[in-house]
């Protein structure tokens, strides 16, 4: 179903780690680390910054990848790991974008599912890598039929 889209990418999009969505998403999970939103603590750290948690590029913006249709509900979010070369700084620009890994089928309790493996990455404005991140899309057999039609 989605084997053809395996290599296809999207352009990258412009994300800023803004101070208070940081803070904001620290405060969501639980995590009052003052590296997250402490600027005195930042500053006196080994980044000389405050940082992102590890998890906060899920808020970024991927952008799209052609053809790829995925409805907005009934999927499910697998798994997710992140790979960091360095940490996320508050106040830098991120240019993210994703790309089709892998897709494949397997035959389950609830019929046939699709899993979906997307590449995202995080780039600094001259291109370095700052992060990657490799998650599991299930499609469930209900979408599945509805995606054929």
């Amino acid at each position: 179903m989605f084997k053809n889209q395996i290599g296809k990418h999207s352009n990258k999009v412009k994300n800023v780690v803004e101070r208070g969505a940081v803070k904001k998403f620290a405060e969501s999970i639980g995590d009052l680390h003052p590296i997250y939103f402490d600027e005195e603590t930042g500053k006196n750290s080994r980044y000389r910054a405050n940082i992102a948690p590890p998890t906060f590029p899920r808020t970024f913006e991927y952008g799209d990848i052609d053809g790829l249709n995925l409805p907005n509900k009934g999927l499910i979010h697998g798994e997710q790991t992140f790979h960091y070369e360095r940490p996320l700084r508050v106040g830098e620009e991120i240019y993210c974008f994703s790309k089709v890994k892998n897709y494949f089928e397997k035959k389950g309790n609830f019929g046939e599912m699709g899993f979906l493996v997307l590449e995202s990455f995080g780039e600094d404005a001259s291109g370095a890598l700052i992060f990657s991140s490799t998650s599991t899309v299930v499609i469930s057999e209900a979408v599945r039929r509805v995606l054929v039609k």
